[in-house]
């Protein structure tokens, strides 16, 4: 099978804001086939989250991963992240498929990893959640704005700190950390570098490149 970039169009597949994707052509028994480059690595059971988290891209990775599910639900699915965080409700939907599913979903972090991107990466199957050298990650609390009558302030405000707790308890989870040391490190902006996240149990290894086999003689 012979793959070459021929072309450049809008991906369907393609993670929102990048107008311009290569396009890769299969050469095979029936002939041609022409593929965005995101459509091509779906079929290789890779996927990204790129960019912020909201309610578009977090159905397509909910579709994406149930696709991937119903294809094999015994062979690990690998998602690709950066992004800055985005909204708590469509990052909750990713992480609450991401559990739901069979398939182990393998975290990579590219770039950055930050709110609720570094939860997602986190909530990735255990020894499975790895980092390029140079990415960055961060976590904090959610943020929250609000307009409306004075009334209503006082019940967003308690679904604010329900969504902290909650988000605190999943890290809790895949960090193996204590509540209290959860609590006072997203209290604000907390950075880390690859080798930090995987001290804090955010990921489980920097990886700088690709383990190749060699074959034997």
């Amino acid at each position: 099978m012979a793959i070459d970039i021929s072309d450049f169009s809008a991906g369907q597949n393609a993670p929102r804001g990048l107008n311009l994707v290569p396009m890769v052509v299969e050469q095979t028994a029936r002939g041609e086939r022409a593929y965005d480059i995101y459509s091509r690595l779906l079929k290789e059971r890779v996927i990204f989250l790129v960019g912020p988290v909201e309610d578009y891209v977090s159905n397509v990775l909910v579709a994406q991963l149930l696709f991937l599910e119903s294809e094999n639900p015994d062979k690990d699915i690998h998602l690709y992240v950066n992004s800055p965080g985005g909204s708590v409700s469509a990052g909750l939907a990713i992480y609450d498929t991401m559990q739901f599913i069979k398939p182990d979903v393998s975290t990579m972090c590219i770039g950055q990893a930050a709110s609720m991107g570094a939860l997602l990466l986190a909530g990735g199957a255990a020894k499975k959640r790895y980092c390029l050298p140079h990415s960055r990650m961060m976590i904090h609390q959610p943020l929250g704005g609000f307009q409306g009558q004075a009334s209503d302030f006082d019940i967003h405000a308690k679904e604010i700190l329900k969504a902290r707790e909650r988000l605190n308890q999943i890290l809790v989870t895949h960090t193996g950390q204590p509540i209290e040391k959860i609590e006072a490190d997203t209290d604000r902006d907390r950075f880390m570098s690859g080798e930090e996240a995987v001290d804090y149990g955010i990921i489980d290894e920097v990886l700088s490149s690709r383990e190749v086999t060699k074959a034997k003689d």
